[in-house]
């Protein structure tokens, strides 16, 4: 028996449970961050209206990041686990049902938020005019629902209910023992 109990017993439920506590974090970490930038309006709208590069690096500094550092260093750490992922019992492991380290975890969020990160492109460069071609700017949006939706029904077909990110990464989800 692994470390960290049975591998296929985690429902696909259980698991969007955990995200929707997640983002309760997530949201409220959005709400601090609207409500500083109030007062520092005129500071952050030039860097979010000259070009959509900038746009892009900075959403990517003020909400990608955070929010991408939060899952990785938890479920990269001792506890295996964000916040909502505790509160239902669940961790991420190896597919040994080790322990997935830091390393492991950066890569495994870093394909994780891919899609997020590529749509947050897409808007950008459709709402600030850019250099790019609306064909490269739709192609790359359709890229980002192609992978959402293999992240959607990749657990259905997997006989670890992994993730296409999760198997990848080499990881899956189990109940903590």
């Amino acid at each position: 028996m692994h470390r960290h109990g049975n591998l296929t017993n985690v429902s696909l439920v259980t698991r969007i449970i955990a995200f929707l506590w997640d983002y309760v974090i997530i949201t409220g970490y959005i709400i601090l961050l609207i409500g500083i930038s109030f007062p520092l309006r005129p500071l952050l709208i030039p860097l979010f209206t000259t070009n959509p590069l900038l746009a892009e690096l900075n959403g990517f500094l003020f909400i990608t990041l955070p929010v991408y550092l939060y899952f990785a260093v938890c479920e990269g750490s001792q506890s295996h686990a964000t916040w909502g992922k505790r509160k239902m019992g669940i961790v991420v492991t190896s597919i040994y049902g080790n322990s997935i380290g830091l390393g492991s975890s950066l890569f495994r969020s870093a394909l994780k938020f891919l899609p997020w990160e590529l749509a947050h492109f897409t808007i950008w460069h459709m709402v600030i005019p850019s250099d790019y071609s609306d064909s490269l700017i739709y192609s790359i949006l359709a890229i980002v629902y192609g992978l959402a939706l293999i992240y959607l029904i990749s657990p259905f077909f997997s006989k670890n209910k992994q993730t296409a990110y999760d198997f990848i990464a080499g990881t899956v989800i189990r109940y903590k023992v």
